[in-house]
């Protein structure tokens, strides 16, 4: 008979130590007004341990951030594209190493040779070969990304196909072309159906119409003196397989209990380990910040997460950034312990929460990342520029 192997487990009362000052450090940067609006879970053995939100969804109207409150996942939402494509795989719909050529009749690189190489394993794990992120400039500036998947073959090659890392939007998104031709369903209607429905992510959505149409959501802000001021979120980089989600922090505890091995049902443990299985080395990301500096020893990109040597343990991470919002999700599989946040505001204390509360999971020295203990500066971020809204057809 088959029995699961015995799980490595942190001590109760550090679990319960953590939890305590996690709420304190959300304490003081509420107190401090460093950020608009806020949205927070730790999950330890499918439990939720801890759920919080701070702030404001919409500061003009005063109206707070609840656990139904939507936020854009920006990058967060490249996991579940790859969840997606693995449950096809499982099926035989796909293959993770279907030539895109033989898919997508308008795909091309600048070489011949890419081109007929590249795979549905190449784009989901940022492998490609092209510089990083190849046209996201334009797509921040509103150019569609139809356009942009069309013109790849202008771009040139920083390396032949799997030999290096690029973090990729555009090219990832090719993705959801893959799966419609394969299926001949919307990419978003299969998430909707095969992720979101069976985990009862009810708040969960694609795209800016989603967003709004959401009973309530976050609008993104910017600080004006020690204000905060809502602004209109931009259609742009709403692309659905790279940066195309919103969730509320309820959907995400769902979701995140799912990606640790709670949900077999619908993310069997086999599956897991494919799409958390460390692929491309990713060296610069050990230098992407001050904790990622201190503690990060090796970093490589899996199928949609990154995979961090944190200290000698195993942390599947990726983090998101849209204008107006920013996410962070993570957790140790071996522990069955993560948390995710998401806020809606470009400030940057937030980021360092995760790594305060990991470290003291880990018992290792503690270290003020969030920067809760340094004085607050107020200065202006400027306005938004304005957008206007396309409204899409679907």
């Amino acid at each position: 008979m088959h029995t699961e192997p015995e799980r490595a487990r942190l001590p109760a009362v550090r679990i319960d130590d953590t939890i305590k000052s996690y709420d304190g450090w959300l304490d003081q940067l509420a107190a401090s007004n460093r950020v608009a609006g806020l949205a927070t879970a730790v999950i330890v053995d499918d439990k939720v341990r801890l759920e919080r939100t701070l702030g404001y969804a919409d500061a003009q109207t005063g109206e707070k951030v609840q656990p139904d409150t939507a936020f854009r996942l920006a990058s967060l939402s490249k996991a579940f594209a790859t969840a997606l494509t693995g449950i096809l795989v499982r099926e035989g719909v796909l293959s993770w190493d279907t030539r895109l050529s033989d898919v997508l009749p308008f795909f091309k690189l600048k070489d011949a040779h890419a081109t007929a190489q590249a795979t549905v394993r190449d784009i989901l794990g940022q492998r490609l070969g092209l510089p990083r992120n190849a046209y996201d400039n334009m797509l921040s500036s509103g150019v569609p990304y139809q356009e942009l998947a069309r013109k790849l073959d202008e771009v040139n090659m920083s390396c032949g196909v799997g030999d290096c890392y690029g973090y990729q939007n555009v090219a990832f998104s090719l993705i959801g072309d893959v799966i419609y031709a394969e299926t001949g369903d919307f990419f978003y209607h299969l998430v909707d159906k095969r992720l979101f429905l069976p985990l009862g992510m009810t708040d969960a959505t694609y795209g800016r119409d989603g967003l709004e149409s959401s009973k309530s959501w976050a609008r993104p802000h910017y600080r004006r003196g020690s204000n905060w001021v809502a602004f209109e979120p931009n259609d742009n980089f709403y692309v659905p397989p790279a940066a195309g989600v919103n969730a509320s922090i309820r959907d995400m505890e769902q979701w995140l209990i799912a990606q640790m091995g709670g949900r077999p049902m619908v993310l069997p443990q086999q599956l897991l380990e494919v799409l958390h299985a460390p692929g491309i080395d990713t060296p610069s990301e050990r230098m992407a910040s001050p904790w990622r500096r201190a503690r990060v020893q090796e970093a490589h990109y899996a199928l949609g997460w990154r995979v961090y040597d944190y200290e000698g343990h195993t942390l599947i991470f990726h983090a998101g950034a849209v204008q107006g919002y920013r996410a962070e999700i993570g957790f140790f599989p071996e522990y069955h312990v993560g948390m995710v946040l998401m806020w809606n505001c470009e400030c940057a204390e937030p980021a360092g929460l995760m790594p305060m509360v990991f470290d003291k999971l880990l018992g290792l020295p503690e270290v003020d990342w969030a920067g809760l203990n340094a004085p607050v500066r107020r200065a202006a971020q400027p306005a938004p520029r304005r957008v206007h809204k396309r409204r899409s057809k679907h």
